[in-house]
């Protein structure tokens, strides 16, 4: 039966409810976190990627937006732990922590209203297909810091998400990359974004308008590893149509390979190897059979 942790404490998932009259429901004044489980079937054990790096920005979100979930980084840490044990999963899993303004109360504000917490876990597998997508780049433009800050996960700016990748997908696209107002590069819908040019790994910098991922930061991570460089600049949009390479990163997606942008070919329209061989290196190492990477890794049992 699927569980929440809801009010303080485990309940039935479908009894964690709220009123349609919620200010956050009415307003989108909440924040959230994506997090992944992986299963290693030959150990028979599941682990939370980076967990706490994952609670520490949900933390800044919530001081973006004037929320106090009540809870510390290590309750928030113990509860999703024990959330999993008690589900007793086989399985990869996504987590889903949320906090939000909950008074039932019609005023466009952040303040004087109480906040509540609640965390749920699903089974999931791939989000987008891990062996090569086709985007398109989005006419609508990534929201700005000054406006809504991407760097924090709001759930009511995740509609600039829902308008740009519905699109894609009419169109008969996989996902949208987002351009900034000033006409460079930001990510993808909802994942940030890497482009493999001359030997170098290149992604926007934080300023460009994204989330600061926590898989960006894995990936840099592993590429540096691999003695691969990495630049962090600007993009323009038709360095993306002349890369060599090109792939999409985030909890959700995970590392999903672009071979083709607005009906051009990547590359040669395949899988590189820059990707191919990060795409390796990541998938062992979520699922603990890099022991150089173990402390990535919360073990849930």
């Amino acid at each position: 039966m699927p569980l929440a942790y809801f009010k303080n404490e485990f309940v039935a998932l479908e009894q964690a409810t709220i009123s349609v009259a919620t200010h956050a429901l009415n307003y989108g004044t909440g924040c959230f976190e994506g997090i992944r489980a992986y299963y290693n079937e030959e150990q028979d054990k599941l682990y939370i990627l980076k967990l706490r790096e994952h609670y520490e920005r949900f933390m800044r979100s919530c001081s973006v937006m004037r929320i106090d979930p009540g809870h510390s980084v290590e309750d928030m840490i113990n509860q999703t732990v024990e959330l999993l044990r008690r589900q007793n999963f086989h399985q990869d899993v996504y987590i889903r922590p949320l906090a939000f303004k909950a008074d039932p109360v019609i005023k466009v504000t952040l303040e004087g209203i109480h906040d509540e917490f609640a965390v749920f876990a699903l089974p999931m597998g791939d989000y987008l297909p891990t062996k090569g997508i086709h985007v398109m780049v989005s006419s609508w433009r990534r929201l700005e810091d000054n406006a809504i800050p991407s760097r924090a996960k709001i759930t009511g700016s995740y509609v600039n998400t829902a308008l740009a990748v519905t699109d894609a997908h009419l169109a008969g696209f996989d996902d949208a990359i987002f351009l900034t107002e000033s006409g460079h590069v930001a990510e993808g819908s909802a994942a940030n974004l890497f482009m493999v040019r001359n030997g170098t790994l290149v992604t926007p910098a934080v300023t460009d308008n994204i989330l600061e991922g926590i898989t960006r930061d894995i990936i840099m991570r592993l590429a540096q590893d691999a003695g691969i460089p990495v630049s962090t600049r600007p993009i323009d949009r038709t360095e993306l149509y002349v890369s060599d390479e090109l792939f999409l990163v985030g909890t959700g997606v995970q590392i999903s390979p672009v071979t083709r942008i607005d009906h051009r070919n990547i590359g040669q329209g395949t899988v590189g190897p820059v990707t191919e061989g990060i795409q390796t290196r990541y998938n062992q190492a979520i699922r603990a059979r890099l022991p150089e990477y173990g402390d990535w890794l919360t073990l849930v049992k």
